[in-house]
């Protein structure tokens, strides 16, 4: 992982969590979005398996929850990381089952 990127003077933030991503523990704080806290901690892309039609790596795009390209599984759930708020203890993965 790369240099965290969080802001952090001057910024209110929520209380310091962590959650997990493919089984490594990732620092958040409560109420930033999922890939927010992914992109803050380095983590650019996630490989999702090659189907056609599909893209390669997934990785947050628009940001606001129209186009997909963040879509995990968020404690069994598919959803997009960019619209799912930092809880702690979360379960988050790339692909299902993995």
């Amino acid at each position: 992982m790369s240099t965290d990127l969080r802001i952090r003077d001057g910024v209110a933030r929520g209380p310091q969590v962590a959650f997990r991503f493919d089984g490594a523990d990732i620092p958040a704080h409560e109420g930033e979005s999922i890939a927010a806290a992914l992109w803050a901690a380095g983590i650019r892309t996630w490989v999702t398996p090659v189907t056609e039609g599909a893209p390669p790596a997934r990785t947050m795009f628009c940001a606001m929850a129209m186009c997909q390209q963040c879509t995990v599984w968020i404690d069994g759930a598919r959803i997009e990381a960019c619209r799912t708020p930092v809880r702690a203890g979360l379960d988050v993965r790339s692909r299902a089952g993995s």
